[in-house]
């Protein structure tokens, strides 16, 4: 998960990558046409990005609507498949399915792991799109998007005790590719 804040540069050509905002962890300091810009720079490796995010409101599906709705077809206009983040509330409001082709599950923790969340990443599914979790930074967690349906998911995990995590995270992602039931769920990544 890159954002245009973090200045670091992975050899985007050799792995999986995803664009993301910032807006989760500093609001204050996003900038449409600087996103859309980095967005631009980075064309070349459209193929190996999973998605990018539109701009999103933190617990706050209508903020997030009312903020993406213009920019989730320039996100598209860049080659990018576009991602709506969704948020707090989105179950009680008209999902504009066709605007984007990632369904990011974010806002509250409370909300994110709620029947709500995963009704909405079900019918999202339903609908071929692809479904990324966000902030799955445990065992539980990554074995409940996996059993869940999630396509992918991000978390700061690995940041802390990198040594240490690395190992814990692959030994979870082995025991999830060994119970027969997930395989279809990685094949799709």
């Amino acid at each position: 998960m890159l954002t245009p804040m973090m200045g670091n540069r992975p050899n985007m050509a050799a792995t999986y990558w995803a664009a993301d905002t910032g807006c989760f962890n500093q609001p204050e300091k996003f900038h449409l046409t600087e996103y859309l810009d980095w967005l631009e720079d980075r064309q070349a490796y459209t193929a190996r990005c999973l998605f990018a995010t539109a701009p999103d409101v933190v617990g706050d599906a209508l903020a997030t609507l009312a903020s993406s709705h213009e920019v989730l077809p320039m996100i598209r206009d860049r080659g990018y498949r576009a991602a709506l983040v969704a948020q707090d509330g989105l179950e009680n409001l008209s999902v504009p399915w066709d605007l984007f082709d990632c369904l990011f599950i974010g806002g509250s923790t409370e909300w994110k792991l709620s029947e709500s969340a995963y009704e909405l990443a079900a019918q999202a599914d339903e609908r071929g799109k692809w479904v990324h979790q966000g902030r799955v930074n445990s065992w539980r967690r990554l074995k409940a998007a996996a059993v869940s349906g999630i396509d992918s998911a991000d978390g700061t995990y690995l940041a802390f005790g990198p040594d240490i995590n690395l190992k814990r995270l692959n030994g979870w992602l082995d025991s999830l590719n060994r119970q027969p039931v997930l395989t279809e769920v990685y094949r799709r990544a």
